[in-house]
């Protein structure tokens, strides 16, 4: 017989063990409800150490009441799973969360991590903005075996620069009024977007360091004018600054606004880097007096920025609508920004320039990887030509369609250092905009909140209080001071390779490493290809998928004459070759 435990009758050890097994088995099963268990029981021992031995104990009692009120609300509520099976506990998740960002930026991230922008490249700018040392002590934290590193190949006779105010003249025959852009301006970022302070701080650092402003789509603001800064004025989809009450293009305000002599070049914008293809929205409860005014909008109603323009649908037309604005605007300098999406479209944009004799004065291609307030994850990651590519590809149709000489080209991605600028300008463009390296000026901390109106330095938020923070005079001096100690560099760099002026950069001054053991030069990987081989009455082989989707390209339309099931095989009589015959 089983041994009876403590003379107690009926009793075994056999059943207290069982009975001691399911109890633990209980507990841990329900674990998850200690916190709030504990938070009742401490409430009414508060409760009753207030009745019994006096008033200091209903300060525990009323933070443990307002706890356990949490948790019973936590198990009412159906939102959240976690919050019913973790009352109260799980609460500290959703407050470490919250603050995740900020952990991983200050106390986790190395030098090299890109969250889009490395520490190394964020503190650059920060030192060369606030005017402190730049240098790096022990060499290199970069990887160079690794792929993808890109190096400078410098001259055994390096040259002697004295003068950093690289510019390069814009305006093509037609322009009468050519502008001298400066090699890095500030990109688009539009009023409303960014706060009036930041909108002040950078336009007038543009007009203390010489260089240009884009005002993005959102007009020109009285902030603007404030500064006296030179001015990219950006005409998008919303036509804003210059658009009927209908939001269609108004010849008349157009005209208005690009007459201000601190308007020094004209840009439409078909589309940008961060979500090409893709319109937007400005709620009506974030449309100040002041968005209004500069817009040229109501109050009260929602701000559509449609994804496409309502004055042109075709390329012809978007070459005579850039025209008109030329016209319209005394002969400034026009020209269009885009990121690259189907490359046939920008070569239907080269025919139609070459059948209307209509070419824009510049072009500027925005990368993929480039910045905006809000957009959805898909179109951030996988929409749009990253801008190496895009510039390349750009640069090159232009030499195909004999028209590179005519058009000046910028270049928009990620570009915060000399080394950034000089190896853009080897790929092919004219000059440089940058747009998060100015906010990183003005003292942004990437906190990655623009979209939520509580920017903590005052930069991309409408909060008066919080755009307080951003003291306009002092913002001002960094920005011109990071601009002219970017072009110094710039100078020092160039003179490094053997060259008088960075315009003169060439793809075969950079080195590429495409594996880990391999590298090829900036030739090879980014090659120019020749002038007028598009248009040329012989087909160079080796470009066959140029000419192939050159021949599919139509002045008339953007859409493909066919669609292309594989590889694309050109007709053996195509117009192009009974041409030639």
């Amino acid at each position: 017989m089983p041994a009876r435990t403590g003379g107690i009758p009926g009793i075994s050890r056999i059943d207290l063990n069982r009975q001691d097994e399911s109890t633990v088995k209980f507990l841990i099963l329900n674990q998850r409800y200690f916190v709030i268990g504990g938070v009742l029981l401490l409430t009414v021992l508060s409760l009753a150490c207030a009745v019994a031995f006096g008033p200091w104990f209903w300060v525990p009692a009323i933070i443990f009441g307002a706890l356990l009120l949490v948790g019973l609300r936590d198990l009412r509520q159906n939102k959240h799973s976690i919050l019913r099976n973790y009352p109260i506990s799980a609460h500290i998740r959703f407050i470490l969360e919250s603050f995740r960002p900020e952990i991983r930026q200050y106390l986790l991230e190395s030098d090299r991590d890109e969250i889009p922008f490395s520490r190394q490249a964020r503190g650059l700018v920060y030192q060369r903005a606030k005017g402190v040392e730049d240098k790096r002590p022990f060499g290199t934290i970069e990887d160079v075996y690794k792929s993808g590193y890109a190096w400078l190949t410098h001259s055994v006779a390096p040259s002697i620069i004295t003068d950093s105010d690289f510019r390069v003249r814009v305006g093509g025959p037609n322009c009468k009024q050519p502008y001298d852009a400066s090699l890095y301006n500030i990109s688009a970022m539009s009023f409303g977007s960014l706060s009036g302070n930041a909108i002040l701080a950078l336009n007038t650092g543009a007009r203390k360091g010489g260089f240009a402003h884009d005002t993005g789509e959102g007009s020109v603001s009285r902030y603007h004018r404030q500064g006296g800064g030179d001015l990219i004025y950006q005409v998008a989809s919303g036509y804003f600054g210059c658009r009927n009450d209908d939001g269609t293009f108004s010849e008349e305000k157009f005209a208005q606004t690009a007459a201000d002599p601190q308007v020094k070049m004209i840009e439409v914008k078909l589309s940008q880097g961060a979500k090409p293809g893709h319109g937007g929205m400005l709620p009506a409860a974030k449309i100040t007096k002041e968005i209004s005014e500069a817009r040229g909008i109501p109050m009260g109603i929602d701000c559509i920025s449609p994804a496409a323009h309502s004055t042109f649908s075709t390329p012809v037309g978007l070459m005579e609508f850039i025209g008109r604005l030329r016209d319209l605007s005394g002969g400034k300098p026009v020209g269009f920004k885009l990121c690259i999406g189907h490359r046939r479209e920008f070569m239907s944009i080269l025919k139609a320039m070459l059948k209307t004799g209509i070419v824009p004065d510049f072009i500027v291609v925005d990368g993929k990887e480039g910045g905006t307030g809000a957009a959805p994850v898909e179109f951030v990651n996988h929409v749009g030509m990253p801008m190496h590519e895009g510039l390349t590809f750009v640069h090159n149709a232009l030499r195909g369609a004999g028209l590179r000489e005519q058009v000046k080209v910028g270049a928009a991605g990620k570009i915060v250092s000399a080394f950034d600028i000089a190896r853009t300008l080897a790929l092919g463009a004219d000059w440089c905009n940058a747009a998060r390296g100015f906010m990183f000026a003005l003292g942004c901390i990437q906190a990655q909140s623009c979209h939520t109106n509580c920017c903590p330095v005052g930069i991309a938020t409408q909060d008066k209080i919080r755009q307080r923070a951003l003291d306009p005079g002092d913002k001002s001096e960094r920005v011109a001071r990071f601009h002219k100690n970017t072009m110094h560099a710039l100078a020092e760099i160039t003179a490094a390779a053997g060259l008088h002026d960075p315009r003169n950069f060439m793809p075969y001054h950079f080195m590429v490493r495409q594996k880990d053991n391999e590298f090829a030069d900036g030739n090879e990987a980014y090659p120019y290809l020749p002038e007028g081989f598009l248009v040329a009455d012989t087909e160079i082989e080796e470009l066959h998928d140029w000419h192939s989707r050159w021949d599919r390209a139509s002045p008339e339309t953007f859409a493909p004459k066919e669609i292309p099931f594989g590889p694309y095989k050109r007709q053996k009589n195509s117009a192009h070759e009974k041409a030639a015959q």
